[in-house]
């Protein structure tokens, strides 16, 4: 079974920042793919951004709304996947959500943590 501990999420005022950390309970070199994914309460959960492969230069997507604002990292020596909010918006407002993906395909998500950017 795999674990996935978030933390960083808070409160922010528009235009503000946070960081958002997920440490895995495995190497991160384990996984096919690991990300961040957003839910708000009447939505589907989206992407939010994403690395498409565990090799250390795998591609990364990101949403249309937070290219620019928003970047990805990992660390696979803390097995950590974490996102550098910038520019916060209030409609960035969300519940996110760590997710991998096992090699047999499978996703696991973490518990989620809320943001919220007030105007």
């Amino acid at each position: 079974q795999v674990q996935l501990v978030e933390s960083g999420g808070g409160s922010v005022q528009a235009g503000g920042s946070l960081r958002l950390s997920c440490a895995t309970s495995r190497r991160l070199f384990s996984f096919n793919a690991m990300g961040w994914y957003r839910q708000t309460p009447g939505k589907q959960r989206e992407l939010v951004a994403a690395f498409t492969s565990a090799t250390s230069g795998g591609r990364t997507n990101y949403a249309d709304s937070v290219k620019g604002r928003f970047t990805i990292s990992r660390d696979f020596n803390k097995n950590t996947v974490d996102l550098q909010m910038n520019s916060l918006i209030p409609e960035d407002t969300a519940i996110y959500y760590c997710n991998v993906v096992g090699m047999n395909f499978v996703n696991y998500w973490g518990q989620g943590t809320q943001v919220t950017v007030s105007s």
